[in-house]
């Protein structure tokens, strides 16, 4: 497996606006995606930090995700709420329990 962290700092009077997108569109777009596994939004209400989460069944799965542009149309439906740039990391799953 494999999980993406995409970690920004959200307008803090915006944020119920973004978890309202990433429910409603950004959500079930993830579900359609080859390889898509599993996506999770971790939230500090009072700072505005927001780390976004995604499990892929391979590292293959999520570049080819990646590569087809997924992901950054997903980012601009987010763009109008950020206080940041996002920065996207990438890890091998070692241990799932």
């Amino acid at each position: 497996m494999f999980a993406r962290f995409t970690t920004v700092q959200l307008k803090i009077d915006k944020i119920d606006d973004a978890i309202r997108i990433c429910e409603k569109s950004i959500v079930p777009a993830a579900q359609s995606q080859k390889g898509f596994l599993k996506w999770k939004m971790f939230l500090d209400r009072e700072t505005g930090k927001a780390m976004f989460y995604t499990l892929w069944e391979t590292r293959e799965d999520a570049i080819a995700n990646e590569k087809s542009l997924y992901y950054q149309e997903q980012i601009v439906k987010l763009m109008p709420f950020f206080r940041s740039n996002p920065m996207r990391e990438g890890f091998d799953v070692e241990i799932d329990v």
